[in-house]
């Protein structure tokens, strides 16, 4: 009996401290949101362009110049994208600021065809919703892009200076040369699979912005390039991205236009575009690179989104790519990789990856 009661009190024992270390783990997400962010960013950015070096030195291109290229192409990119995203997100903010009163318009227009009553409805929902404050604040958010920005650069640039040292700090971390191969065949297994991952969600997401773009330019609608970049940036939020992308696009249609009807028919087209890709072509290419629960996927946009904000839907998806993988390789730990895996089978590859040198 007393045996039991021992045991009993160390469960619990764990089990109250186990809720303490989440919650101070959560605090410490929550306080220190904007680095750990920068810093998710930067180690995707990190494992991107090591793919890239490693495919340069079997060019036989000098390590310390495929590392110098490679930190000057990311400084730009980030840059331009960082300036790209804040002016197009400015656009949109200060043109549907500008059809702001030809919108309200439509709507009241519209609402008078149902009644009365559905009239007075949508009045004082319009007059309870801060549009113009919403995306000014939208625009402030995009703002810190570039401080941002600034931060992932100068995370990946120690990364880069670290890179060659990482395997030998995992070898005598663990002290044994076996444990330190699994320990680099579990994180390129990571770096790998979410490579695939955001390259092919790339691809998906400029060819739906490319079709976005032909729908505004056919129809003669302004901010044609502005939809287009936000379209292929919300693609990269898993489900909710394009219903994000679908309601701005009408949005912007109706504040330009005024005109429900061609609204409708807009609309409607941009709804067909994401439709078809999201859940044709999206499940066929992606399927097999992620092997990750839907309803897990949901999971982790509501918690990260929590957490972080719109950046943390962003890095839902990798966050649980390398949770399942590491899950996978703890034995205690494999349910929770069950679980989390499309048909209950985590692998990516029946014989694993190899470590590259």
């Amino acid at each position: 009996m007393n045996s039991r009661e021992s045991q009993l009190s160390e469960r619990l024992q764990t089990g109250f401290l186990g809720v303490i270390a989440f919650g101070l783990i959560l605090f410490l997400l929550t306080q220190a949101r904007f680095m750990l962010i920068c810093l998710a960013f930067a180690i995707i950015i990190f494992s991107l362009t090591s793919d890239a070096i490693s495919a340069f030195a079997r060019l036989k291109v000098p390590n310390w110049l495929a590392t110098t290229l490679a930190l000057i192409a990311i400084a730009v990119g980030l840059l331009w994208a960082a300036t790209t995203v804040v002016s197009q997100v400015n656009e949109v903010v200060s043109t549907s600021i500008l059809y702001a009163d030809r919108a309200q318009a439509a709507l009241s227009s519209l609402s008078q065809r149902w009644g009365p009553k559905v009239q007075e409805s949508i009045s004082t929902f319009l007059g309870s919703m801060d549009f113009a404050g919403w995306l000014r604040t939208a625009a402030s958010q995009a703002s810190n892009l570039i401080s941002g920005s600034v931060l992932i650069l100068t995370f990946v640039g120690f990364m880069f200076s670290e890179r060659i040292w990482f395997p030998i700090k995992i070898e005598r971390l663990t002290g044994n040369q076996a444990r330190a191969d699994n320990v680099l065949r579990i994180i390129y297994s990571i770096m790998r699979r979410v490579n695939r991952y955001l390259v092919v969600k790339a691809a998906i997401s400029a060819v739906t912005a490319a079709l976005i773009w032909v729908i505004f330019r056919a129809t003669s609608l302004e901010l044609a390039g502005a939809m287009a970049t936000l379209t292929f940036i919300l693609n990269f939020i898993p489900t909710i991205g394009s219903i994000i992308a679908t309601v701005i696009a009408i949005v912007v249609v109706l504040a330009q236009t005024g005109d429900p009807t061609i609204t409708i028919v807009i609309g409607g087209a941009c709804t067909a575009v994401h439709f078809l890709i999201g859940n044709i072509f999206d499940p066929v290419l992606l399927g097999q690179t992620l092997r990750l629960s839907s309803f897990g996927i949901v999971l982790s946009l509501a918690f990260w989104g929590a957490i972080w904000g719109i950046a943390g839907t962003f890095l839902a998806v990798p966050i649980m790519v390398a949770v399942m993988i590491v899950c996978n390789h703890i034995p205690w730990l494999r349910p929770v990789a069950i679980m989390l895996s499309h048909e209950g089978l985590p692998e990516e590859e029946p014989h694993g990856l190899k470590p590259r040198g």
